[in-house]
């Protein structure tokens, strides 16, 4: 008997199951059934493989450089710099152009600044005083610029005065712009190039054209109809994100400058274009909160006859221009193909039957067929 059952469980390995189906004679069950239908291979057709392009490979790890290069001269005349003509090595921060680079538009200037003694600026709470003892010698003034003297400093009759300080003196000045110094920095140009690299394609693009034409450069300027001028105007790039530029040379901002590279590589080369977008990085409405706008410092330092350090504090306000570059390529192959395609079928397989039997006039829902007779030696 043991042996019996052990011949039949092995020759059960070999044995070709079927299910039973029932066939329901309703419209509303055959309606929802070829609705799933519909709906999964929409999804596969529309978009599995066209919108997304199930049956591509896909290289995300894009490699790119990016030059910048600005141009512009303009003139200003004040009461601390004088007559002065500005070129690309006074306003452009820093000077070797990377996907980083900051354009000067206005500035405060502190002209001969000496270590010495001075007032600290009233603006500084802690640098305000009633009496000598409110002035600790040696003790820095919290966010100011410099360390308190013991002297309280008093103007006229006021009640309080403010610290003296060891320091650059004068110390800073605070100013309320009304016009941007450097204002005709809307008219610079900024050349962008930008070169890509596909490594799994091996495949690289770049959004300077090809061409002979050595005057290409000199006279092209970006603009949404036309792709491959690298060539682009301050004043536009601020204005593509819905600002003006004049008053966002008042106190500074950052711009993003979003290059975009979706390449088909199942189409000719050509048809792999940059796409670029704009906006403004910074919050234009934090003023009402805290410091807006984009602003840092630096000095010009000298010694006079007698080898005296003296310096010229500048601090500078601008707009910084963030170049981001993003991507992707695809092209075709066999494995995402199997792969949907399987996953397609699946997914067909689970609102389908893969047998139907034909009813019997009569059969309703929920009656099955009686299966046919089983043959002689056939297991059910």
């Amino acid at each position: 008997m043991e042996r019996l059952g052990c011949r039949a469980r092995c020759l059960g390995l070999f044995d070709y199951k079927t299910e039973k189906f029932v066939v329901a004679k309703n419209k509303k069950v055959g309606l929802l059934y070829r609705c799933l239908q519909l709906a999964v291979l929409t999804y596969l057709l529309g978009w599995v493989f066209l919108m997304k392009k199930g049956y591509q490979t896909v290289d995300t790890s894009i490699q790119s450089s990016v030059i910048t290069k600005v141009k512009g001269v303009a003139f200003t005349n004040t009461s601390e710099l004088k007559e002065r003509l500005w070129d690309v090595a006074d306003y452009v921060i820093p000077s070797q152009g990377e996907n980083v680079f900051f354009v000067v538009t206005n500035m405060i200037v502190t002209p001969n600044q000496r270590q010495t003694t001075c007032a600290e600026s009233p603006t500084f709470p802690d640098a305000i005083c009633f009496q000598d003892s409110d002035c600790p010698r040696g003790e820095a003034v919290i966010n100011g610029n410099g360390v308190k003297t013991g002297t309280c400093l008093m103007e006229g009759s006021n009640r309080s005065g403010t610290c003296e300080i060891f320091a650059w003196c004068p110390v800073e000045k605070k100013i309320k712009f009304k016009k941007a110094l450097l204002g005709q920095a809307e008219d610079f140009t900024v050349y962008i190039k930008n070169t890509i690299c596909f490594p799994r394609f091996n495949f690289s693009r770049s959004n300077v054209p090809h061409t002979t034409d050595k005057n290409f450069l000199k006279f092209c300027r970006f603009n949404p109809q036309n792709l491959y001028c690298p060539i682009f105007r301050l004043g536009n790039l601020v204005n593509y994100t819905g600002n003006d530029f004049q008053e966002m040379a008042l106190e500074g901002g950052v711009i993003g400058i979003q290059i975009q590279w979706d390449c088909d590589l199942d189409k000719p080369p050509s048809a792999c274009q940059p796409q670029y977008s704009f906006s403004r990085l910074d919050n234009k409405f934090a003023e009402k909160y805290v410091s807006s706008g984009y602003n840092f410092r630096y000095a010009k330092y000298y010694q006079d006859a007698n080898g005296v350090e003296f310096r010229t504090l500048m601090k500078v306000y601008g707009i910084r221009f963030d170049v981001l570059v993003n991507g992707k390529a695809g092209k075709f192959g066999v494995i995402p193909l199997v792969i949907n395609l399987g996953t397609g079928v699946a997914l067909m397989g689970a609102v389908s039957s893969p047998t139907q039997t034909s009813p019997r006039p009569g059969a309703q829902w929920g009656h099955a067929e009686a299966p046919p007779p089983s043959p002689a030696g056939a297991r059910v």
